[in-house]
């Protein structure tokens, strides 16, 4: 195929590329999806809470809070947050940030609606007896004479439904464990027959039966004075994941949407006027290559804003950065291809000979510079918090990006333009 359709291809496509990215709205929605903006962007709320880790049942920290983030962004996720930030912070610290939702009371709703489970067994009477005492006295007031915990809490439960008979009147909510959970329970069980297990939810006994035989399948029933529609909340709560351990709100703080939107138009103008300094530069240094370069460059940040969208990538500042300084490395490929091309041109050699020589001669520093760009992104993305991963991905996507640009597409404009017509005008090149 020659040079002159490849680039009528790459225009067609420019154009529908366009049509993707710039909104209009005689196109269906689901072809025009929206940017996806973060918190620093769009405005949003940002929750700062505080993991209780007084008692592990046999976790370790990094286990526990692990588990509390992954709980969390499950439960934000079913919600529809546009892409929640959730990540540890510290030993016992949880950052919660939701980008679009400005409500922080509906953000903390949405995130303490979550439950602790928790199974407890009787304490022993003397023991019992003894706390009763120290608390008449005014003493561990905050202990529980009645129950002690166990291993078994929320963390190993794989699923919660509603249901009915079993000589109860109205509604059950059944528990099953997985394997581990279900070793934990029976040994539970095992060791309390006849004897009372209470199932706490956030720190209330919500249901305290007497075990009757040991339990080795791994089921459990939580049964109370419930409506239906109470027991199918619970059950979805469950569902959405328990807490492995218990979490308290120590910081919250709302973003404002102006502030975001302020922020995005200055990235943008940020990003225009360095593209149309780039643009100056290209066409008064290197003319019609510089031409086509800038053409080329315009097909480039079309492809990227567009696999931003249907990723999609949630843009923040900082993968705004990340998408410039890939801008940047698009334009230095051109560079080091049009520098290649003129010294063929001085060495006296055709406008097609320095073109495909420029070409070859360009390829592998363009290819070394941007594997060890794409390989320090990928370091950022893997080890850093995701902050930083946005401007990794945002950087890596371009780099990749740029690799196509400069092999295909500016090779292409330029292809389309040199021709015999011009092989006495060298200078325009």
């Amino acid at each position: 195929m020659s040079y002159a359709k490849k680039s009528l291809i790459i225009l067609a496509v420019g154009v529908l590329l366009f049509f993707l990215v710039y909104p209009v709205s005689f196109l269906p929605s689901f072809l025009n999806p929206p940017f996806r903006l973060g918190l620093d962007l769009l405005g949003g709320t940002h929750l700062v809470y505080k993991a209780n880790l007084s008692n592990l049942a046999g976790q370790t920290v990094s286990e526990a809070m692990e588990g509390v983030r992954d709980v969390i962004e499950r439960r934000v996720n079913t919600f529809g947050v546009s892409e929640p930030l959730v990540q540890v912070e510290g030993n016992d610290r949880l950052v919660v940030e939701l980008a679009g939702i400005k409500d922080i009371s509906e953000a903390i709703q949405l995130i303490g609606e979550t439950p602790f489970l928790q199974f407890k067994e009787e304490r022993p009477e003397q023991e019992r007896d003894t706390i009763l005492e120290a608390q008449a006295k005014e003493g561990r007031l905050n202990e529980d004479p009645y129950f002690l915990e166990t291993a078994l809490t929320g963390k190993y439960l794989t699923s919660s439904q509603v249901s009915f008979g079993d000589g109860v009147s109205g509604p059950q909510v059944t528990l099953d464990f997985n394997g581990e959970g279900a070793k934990i329970f029976e040994e539970l069980t095992k060791k309390n027959i006849g004897k009372f297990i209470a199932i706490y939810l956030d720190g209330q006994p919500i249901s305290v039966p007497v075990v009757q035989t040991v339990i080795s399948d791994g089921k459990a029933v939580i049964s109370g004075n419930f409506t239906t529609k109470e027991a199918k909340e619970l059950a979805a709560r469950l569902n959405a994941g328990a807490l492995p351990v218990p979490i308290s709100l120590i910081s919250q703080q709302s973003v404002g949407a102006s502030l975001g939107h302020d922020s995005l138009v200055k990235s943008l103008r940020a990003g225009l006027y360095g593209l149309i300094a780039v643009a100056v530069f290209m066409i008064l240094f290197y003319r019609l290559s510089g031409l086509a370069s800038v053409l080329a460059l315009l097909i480039y940040t079309l492809i990227v804003l567009a696999i931003y969208k249907l990723i999609p990538v949630t843009l923040t500042l900082a993968g705004m950065a990340g998408f410039i300084l890939s801008l940047g490395m698009a334009v230095d490929a051109n560079v080091l291809i049009f520098a290649r091309m003129r010294e063929e041109i001085k060495a006296g050699k055709s406008l097609n000979g320095s073109f495909h020589e420029g070409f070859r001669r360009a390829w592998l520093s363009i290819r070394d510079s941007h594997v060890t760009t794409l390989l320090g992104a990928l370091v950022l993305y893997l080890f850093t918090t995701s902050i930083v991963k946005g401007f990794a991905l945002t950087l890596g996507i371009g780099v990749l990006i740029s690799l196509f640009s400069a092999v295909t597409v500016t090779r292409s404009f330029l292809g389309a333009i040199i021709g015999p017509k011009l092989e006495n005008k060298k200078w325009l090149f």
